[in-house]
């Protein structure tokens, strides 16, 4: 069932134990926006705990200061920025198949899997985290506008991409003056890389293929370029936005080894390509300028496949 933010906030007013997952390979957008319901909801004395398939990305622990999880058998189920069941992973998918009340989202691809659920169109699901987080009543100190800050920035690129509007400016300020530390966050997040990314990066960047008379850039990470770097899938959010980057290019693709035979792909586009639309055609989805899907097969196999796709769009 589709709901308003005041419903939501009903919700999470009427319980006292809550379980917030995160979506696998956590972004800044996911761990943000759960923190700080995980903050806020403590602050009115529920017992809360935080769960995700995957561990928290080193750049972000500078937010899990103070994150004390409770301890309880059952409890009212939240995911915060997912967009699809099948996006928290298969553990954890498993394990709360059924159970999840409420999803907070704003991707409109979203495929409704929860009881209720909350999905706005904007820049990042920390936007709407913040306004249930007022309308809960809940003063916002300095570590819950950090954690919604970090969602906000990392999801519009630092207020660079196209999906960062009015509304998403107004957010950040306002968080500012609460007490984010825009200036700290910005720089551990986009001005620092650890030695291992950096060897990540080089090794990838040695992939790079331009097709379709350089309008769209493909790179390759495997697991033979972790293993050599350092690396891991922690540290690859920054990488997916280096094909766009190149001049000329409308759709950047990154193919990124999950299992064997198993591929992540991400891309990215510039204006007029619709990531979302090239994804939704092989079962993936997002946003219009940044989307994801699996697709399985040998690595040749799947360039194919994603490229005669991006053929389609361009």
């Amino acid at each position: 069932m589709m709901i308003n933010i005041s419903k939501a906030v009903q919700l999470l007013k009427e319980n006292d134990n809550f379980i917030i997952l995160s979506h696998q390979n956590p972004d800044g957008d996911t761990i943000g926006g759960a923190f700080a319901l995980f903050f806020a909801l403590k602050k009115l004395g529920k017992k809360v705990k935080y769960e995700c398939e995957n561990s928290i990305p080193k750049r972000f622990e500078f937010l899990t200061d103070g994150l004390t999880c409770d301890e309880f058998d059952e409890g009212f189920v939240v995911s915060v920025d997912v967009a699809d069941e099948k996006l928290l992973g298969e553990y954890i998918k498993t394990k709360y198949n059924g159970k999840i009340r409420l999803a907070i989202d704003h991707h409109l691809s979203h495929r409704e899997f929860a009881s209720f659920t909350l999905v706005e169109n904007k820049a990042a699901a920390c936007e709407i985290v913040l306004n249930v987080i007022e309308e809960l009543g809940v003063e916002i100190d300095r570590k819950i506008a950090d954690c919604l800050y970090v969602g906000i920035a990392t999801d519009t690129g630092c207020f660079r991409y196209t999906n960062t509007t009015d509304n998403t400016h107004f957010c950040a300020a306002k968080l500012i003056k609460l007490g984010a530390d825009n200036g700290e966050i910005n720089r551990l997040l986009f001005e620092t890389k650890t030695k291992t990314y950096a060897a990540l990066e080089k090794l990838a960047l040695s992939s790079l293929e331009m097709h379709f008379d350089g309008k769209c850039a493909l790179m390759c990470v495997t697991e033979k370029m972790f293993n050599e770097s350092g690396s891991d899938e922690t540290e690859c959010d920054g990488i997916s936005a280096l094909p766009r980057q190149i001049e000329g290019v409308l759709v950047g693709v990154t193919v990124r080894e999950k299992a064997e035979n198993e591929y992540k792909i991400s891309v990215r586009t510039n204006a007029p390509v619709d990531a979302c639309e090239i994804c939704a055609k092989l079962g993936g989805g997002g946003h219009v300028r940044a989307s994801g899907c699996t697709v399985h097969g040998t690595l040749d196999e799947v360039k194919e496949i994603i490229l005669c796709t991006v053929k389609e769009s361009l």
